[in-house]
């Protein structure tokens, strides 16, 4: 069975929810800001505070100090917390990994001992020097609880099996399943996850990394793709007087001003991400090419620089909005491709993110 703690929470306090911060220690800091976070309200953080980002080791030392300052601070363990536990146990593979991912907790608390990978001989040498000079850090993110289940919501990093015995989910599941929205659960609660990008679940519709908000399925889905999309972000969910809401950050700081009104007409909404790059190729325009997106059966309207064409085979480069947005004048939007023909790629204030016509700016 999961390690889940059960809380009781006070109804009158403010609930706030931050997943997947993945090393970003500063973001982290400026979303606490936006939201006036005090030692008054209740704070989750639903996993994955390392990889990928630059601060891991500072990241998890603040939380911890976060949680030393209040007795209403609460982290549960993310799939990416818990990778040390491979040097532990001998795993080999973990050497590739550590190879090939320079942003990792690993590699800093080697750093911050001008340490690196090759001064050890084996990982249970590597393993000895972790323990000896981080067992603090270490111990405290292998003992964190799977999830957390109160009498409104139940909080897990990546999901629970779709089963009504939910308890008995399997901690590989509960960490790293995939897709869980789309899988849903028989919890008789409101389940909140993070681990795969909301985008991830836009193929279709308006792009953006906003949480997934739905009480029918009874899932709110938030991570936000931090420092794994390009234009990603830091979500907070909070939860107060029995509602949810959101607000994010992000770290795109080239901005513009909107200079001429431009309303979509086309209504042609989606997002391209991986693993789903292969199209079938179906029409192209000047700027823009219509694929039908083989692993989902959707068609798209990708941006001609983001295709390679190849004999037969059409593919994206990478994960890309096929989504159109209207602006107005005046509006402030956040630019995330401005070096494509014809069109340039933002963010606007709601978090949607889409093609403009280069006029517009």
């Amino acid at each position: 069975m999961l390690h889940i703690e059960k809380l009781h929470l006070d109804a009158d306090r403010r609930v706030i929810i931050v997943s997947d911060i993945h090393g970003s220690k500063e973001l982290f800091k400026r979303l606490l800001e936006k939201v006036a976070y005090t030692t008054e309200d209740y704070l989750f953080i639903d996993g994955d505070l390392c990889e990928k980002g630059p601060n891991s080791l500072e990241t998890v030392r603040y939380v911890q100090e976060l949680e030393r300052a209040s007795d209403r601070v609460f982290t549960t363990q993310g799939n990416c917390d818990i990778l040390f536990q491979h040097v532990f146990e001998g795993n080999e593979g973990i050497q590739n990994y550590m190879a090939n991912q320079p942003h990792s907790i690993l590699h800093e608390m080697l750093h911050h001992h001008q340490k690196r990978m090759e001064d050890f001989s084996t990982l249970e040498e590597l393993g000895e020097f972790y323990r000896k000079h981080f067992s603090s850090e270490l111990d405290w993110l292998g003992s964190r609880p799977v999830a957390y289940e109160t009498d409104a919501f139940i909080i897990v990093h990546a999901g629970i099996e779709n089963r009504p015995d939910w308890e008995n989910t399997s901690k590989q599941s509960a960490l790293a399943m995939p897709s869980f929205y789309e899988q849903g659960h028989q919890a008789d609660k409101p389940v909140i996850v993070g681990h795969w990008p909301a985008v991830n679940y836009t193929a279709d519709k308006i792009s953006s990394n906003n949480p997934i908000i739905d009480m029918d399925k009874r899932i709110v889905t938030m991570d936000g793709g931090n420092q794994i999309k390009r234009d990603g972000q830091l979500n907070a969910v909070i939860y107060e007087n029995d509602r949810f809401s959101f607000t994010y950050v992000d770290n795109l700081y080239s901005q513009a001003v909107v200079e001429q009104t431009h309303k979509d007409t086309t209504g042609c909404t989606g997002t391209v991400t991986y693993p789903n790059y292969e199209f079938k190729f179906l029409q192209e325009d000047s700027y823009f090419t219509l694929c039908e997106n083989k692993n989902l059966g959707v068609k798209q309207w990708v941006k001609n620089e983001y295709l390679n064409h190849s004999g037969r085979e059409t593919r994206s480069k990478s994960d890309v909005s096929s989504t159109f947005l209207s602006v107005k004048e005046g509006d402030v939007i956040s630019i995330i491709n401005a070096d494509c023909d014809g069109y340039v790629l933002i963010k606007n204030k709601q978090g949607q993110v889409g093609w403009i016509p280069k006029a517009c700016i």
